[in-house]
C-alpha cells in the first residue's frame, strides 16, 4: 500500500490551490528584487491572535511601499478564516505575503502593477514549548539592516545569516546592535526588566519594527501599574538585567535567561515575565473568536 501524502491547500491570486499546484512567476519582484511585504498571525486552538494588529501593520507596510493592498482589511479575514477551516489548523500560523507584482526585470515599475498575494499556514506548538517554560540563550551580534525597519519586508537575509551563526554559536536566537543600544531581535522585540522593576525596551522608530505582541505587552504592563521606560538600552543594561525576554506572533512572552556568556538574574525565567506569559495568553484565547 502507498504512502498516503497530505498536503496543504494554498491561497494564490484568489484561488485556493493544492501546495503542489502553487505557483508563482519567476518575475515575481519579489523573488528578483525582495519587493514585498509580509504579516505572521498565530492560531491558538483554532483562533487567529491579535490578528486586527497584523492586518493593520500590513496595510501600512504597503503603504510605505506604494504597493495597492491587493484585497480589502474584511477579505482578508475571510481568506484567512477559509484557509484555517480548509487546513483545520488547531495550532500554528498563517502567512500572508503580498509583492508588487510580476514583470520583466527592471529596476523601476509601472504604476499599475497588479499585486502578487500568497497564503499559506503551518503547524507549530505555540504553547508550553521548552523555551516558553525554561528560556533561552541569546547571542549579541551588529544589526546590519536597512534604515526602514519598521516596514517589515520580505528582505531577511540580515536576519537569516544573524540567526544562523548564533545557533552555530549554541545560541536559540539573537539581539541585534546598533552604536552599542539593543535595537531589537532577529524576529522579535527585545525587552529587559531592571534591577528596580522597571519595564525597558526601545520605542518605535525607523530602526524598528512596531512588533503585534510588544504592542500587547506594554498594554498588560500599563494594566498592572507597571513603570515602564520606551527608550535606548545599551548591551551592558541587558546584561545586568533582572529579568529579559522577547515577544513575537510565534514565540509569544518567551524568557531570555542568558546573554552571550552573561546569566540573567538567576538563570530562571522571572516573575515578571512569568507573569506577562500567563495574563497575554488568557487574553489571547478570551478576546479570539473561534474559527474551527
Amino acid at each position: 500500500m502507498g504512502r498516503v501524502i497530505v498536503s496543504r491547500t494554498i491561497y494564490v491570486n484568489g484561488e485556493f490551490v493544492n501546495e503542489q499546484d502553487a505557483k508563482i512567476s519567476i518575475f515575481d519582484r519579489g523573488f528578483l528584487f525582495g519587493d514585498g511585504i509580509y504579516e505572521v498571525s498565530a492560531v491558538i486552538e483554532g483562533r487567529l491572535v491579535d490578528n486586527e494588529l497584523h492586518l493593520a501593520r500590513l496595510e501600512r507596510s504597503l503603504g510605505e511601499l506604494d504597493i495597492p493592498m491587493p484585497v480589502s482589511l474584511e477579505e482578508f479575514k475571510e481568506l484567512q478564516k477559509e484557509l484555517i477551516r480548509r487546513n483545520n489548523l488547531k495550532n500554528g500560523v498563517v502567512y500572508i505575503q503580498v509583492t508588487r507584482g510580476s514583470a520583466e526585470r527592471d529596476f523601476l515599475y509601472a504604476a499599475d502593477m497588479k499585486p502578487n498575494l500568497i497564503m499559506l499556514t503551518q503547524v507549530k506548538q505555540l504553547q508550553d514549548t521548552p523555551s516558553m517554560r525554561d528560556g533561552i540563550a541569546i547571542d549579541i551580534q551588529p544589526d546590519i539592516r536597512w534604515l526602514r525597519r519598521d516596514i517589515k519586508t520580505v528582505m531577511l537575509l540580515s536576519q537569516v545569516l544573524a540567526k544562523k551563526a548564533a545557533k552555530d554559536r549554541g545560541f536559540q536566537d539573537v539581539w541585534l546592535v546598533e552604536d552599542g543600544h539593543i535595537t531589537e531581535g532577529g524576529s522579535s522585540s527585545a525587552f529587559i526588566v531592571t534591577k528596580d522593576g522597571v519595564l525597558v525596551t526601545r520605542p518605535n522608530s525607523n530602526a524598528i519594527l512596531p512588533g503585534c505582541t510588544r504592542k500587547a505587552v506594554l498594554k498588560i504592563a500599563e494594566e498592572l501599574n507597571l513603570k515602564v521606560e520606551e527608550r535606548l538600552f545599551t548591551v551592558e543594561e541587558a546584561y545586568e538585567a533582572k529579568e529579559a525576554f522577547l515577544t513575537s506572533a510565534s514565540s509569544f512572552v518567551t524568557p531570555v535567561v542568558r546573554i552571550v556568556d552573561k546569566q540573567i538574574g538567576d538563570g530562571k525565567p522571572g516573575p515578571i515575565t512569568r507573569r506577562f506569559q500567563e495574563i497575554y495568553l488568557d487574553l489571547a484565547l478570551t478576546s479570539a473568536e473561534p474559527i474551527i
